[in-house]
This record gives C-alpha cells, sequence and structure tokens, in this order.
C-alpha cells in the first residue's frame, strides 16, 4: 500500500494555525469524510463513538501503523487499526460531528489535537504514548473527562501511576533506538505522572448491574489497568451496554480485527490474568 503524503494548512478554531505533514491515502479521506456525511442524517441519538465505532466493525487489526518514516507526523490509516488508534480515530469522527466540521482537514485537526500533548507535534515524545498522558492532556484541552473521579462508589480501587516500561526497553521502539536522545525526555514524561493515583473499577465489578454501574455510558472509553511491569494499561475500546450486560467495543489482536465483543466485558477480563480493571474517559461534546 503506498501512502500520499501532503503538507496540509489549514484554522483551526481552537489552537489558531496548524501546519502538519499528513500522510495518508485518498481511500482515508474519502472514507472519512463519507462518514462523517453520513452522520448527519443516519446517527439519529445513538451516542457518537458507538455510530462511528460500528462504522469500523471488521477493519483488520494492524499494529504500530503510527510508526512510518524517521520524522514524527500525523499518519492516518482506516483501513488498519490498533486499540489506540481506533479509540483515537473513533473520537476525532465524534469531535467533528458534534461541532458540526465535516471536512478532512477538520478531521485531521481534531485527532492531532487528541493524539499528541497540546495538540502539537514536536517529535516523537511529543505523541501521548502511555493512556494516563493521553488521558490527563486530553482533559486539561477539553477533549474528555476522567469519569470516576467525580463519581462516589465504594467499589473503586486505586492505582498508583509507576511507568516506565518505554524508556527501559528503547530497543522495542524504532524511534528510541534510532534517536537515543528521545530515551531521556521519554523518562522525565514517565516521570512526571508517576506517583500520581487514579480510582480505577476491578474487573471482579463488571458483572455488576446497569443501574449499580450507571456512572459508565455506552460509548464511553475505556481504559483497561493492567498489572504487567512498567505499564499503567494494557487495552483501550469503549464500553457498551448489551441486554444489561456490560461489553467492550475495541480492535482486538485476539479476533485481528474492530469488533464488539460477543463476551461480556466481565467474562472477557477474566481470562486476561494481567487485567486489574478499568478507567473511564467520556468525550465531552
Amino acid at each position: 500500500m503506498t501512502f500520499l503524503a501532503i503538507l496540509i494548512s489549514f484554522v483551526s478554531t481552537l489552537s489558531g494555525k496548524i501546519e502538519a505533514s499528513i500522510e495518508y491515502t485518498k481511500q482515508d479521506s474519502i472514507h472519512i469524510v463519507r462518514i462523517l456525511q453520513d452522520a448527519k442524517t443516519e446517527r439519529g441519538n445513538e451516542p457518537r463513538t458507538l455510530y462511528f465505532g460500528k462504522k469500523f466493525f471488521n477493519t483488520p487489526y494492524v499494529g504500530h501503523t503510527l510508526e512510518e518514516g524517521n520524522i514524527e507526523h500525523l499518519i492516518i490509516n482506516t483501513r488498519g487499526l490498533d486499540c489506540t488508534t481506533f479509540v483515537e480515530t473513533v473520537s476525532a469522527l465524534s469531535l467533528c460531528d458534534a461541532h458540526n466540521a465535516r471536512s478532512f482537514a477538520d478531521f485531521c485537526r481534531y485527532l492531532q489535537q487528541l493524539r499528541y500533548r497540546d495538540g502539537k507535534i514536536n517529535g516523537y515524545p511529543s505523541r501521548l504514548h502511555y493512556f494516563t498522558q493521553w488521558g490527563e492532556d486530553n482533559e486539561r484541552m477539553g477533549w474528555v473527562k476522567s469519569v470516576f473521579e467525580s463519581v462516589d462508589f465504594k467499589g473503586f480501587a486505586t492505582q498508583t501511576i509507576s511507568v516506565n516500561y518505554m524508556s527501559s526497553h528503547p530497543q522495542l521502539y524504532k524511534h528510541l533506538k534510532t534517536n537515543p536522545s528521545y530515551v531521556k525526555k521519554i523518562k522525565a514524561d514517565e516521570q512526571a505522572i508517576n506517583g500520581k493515583k487514579y480510582k480505577y473499577l476491578p474487573k471482579s465489578k463488571l458483572n455488576l448491574s446497569p443501574s449499580q454501574l450507571s456512572f459508565i455510558h455506552t460509548g464511553d472509553i475505556v481504559s483497561i489497568i493492567t498489572s504487567k511491569d512498567g505499564l499503567d494499561t494494557s487495552h483501550v475500546g469503549f464500553a457498551v451496554w448489551q441486554n444489561g450486560k456490560l461489553h467492550l467495543m475495541h480492535a482486538s489482536s485476539l479476533y485481528k480485527k474492530v469488533v464488539l465483543d460477543s463476551k461480556t466485558f466481565y467474562d472477557y477480563s477474566q481470562g486476561q490474568k494481567s487485567q486489574l480493571g478499568i478507567r473511564i474517559y467520556r468525550l465531552t461534546e
């Protein structure tokens, strides 16, 4: 597959002029614009992230799609998604729809805002690599809110952030391996969030009823907490209530595609030993 790389400039109503090298195919841009146009008449009252997420059902799971090239730039690939690019793509589409912004340039603007610290591309370290960073930055920017922090529920546990995986394993990351100077910056970013504490819902609580978990809405962004050393989360997706049970819509490495998992979220999580539970973010549309 050959990408079309262009330089596109456009005006952001929130952050002034943004100039970025954007990599995509004609197929990607046509797909994005068509989805946004169809949403005007098709979506109705369906939660935006659910509506747009379903548009990518059966899209192949493909990892490392953001590692193309040697210089950090905005990459758009709707033909292959991993769990994070799925969440970012759907979230950017949802923000476009919420603000009646339906051009491809609008989509690129929102995607860049979500993916990079302060919405600005400034080398590989400016990408929000850890999902705790992603949530913090996007909450500060006004795109999402962390749901559990304002909820009074006695079943929450507490996660103390302790991340170092990227700086400890630079050989596993193309841009860290080829640019050793980035490792110091990544380590500083890790230290900036280490020690912070966040509420999470233990996976044992995922089989509670919709009334007991009423603070989780269909379409909420789910961050799955992990016990793996040096990491904060292991997977992301969207929460979906179905027949009174919570399910996960995600780009699945197991199924090799984007799915609404037929297993309940509780059953899914019980099969993942390193998963501890979930944190929830909600788009502020």
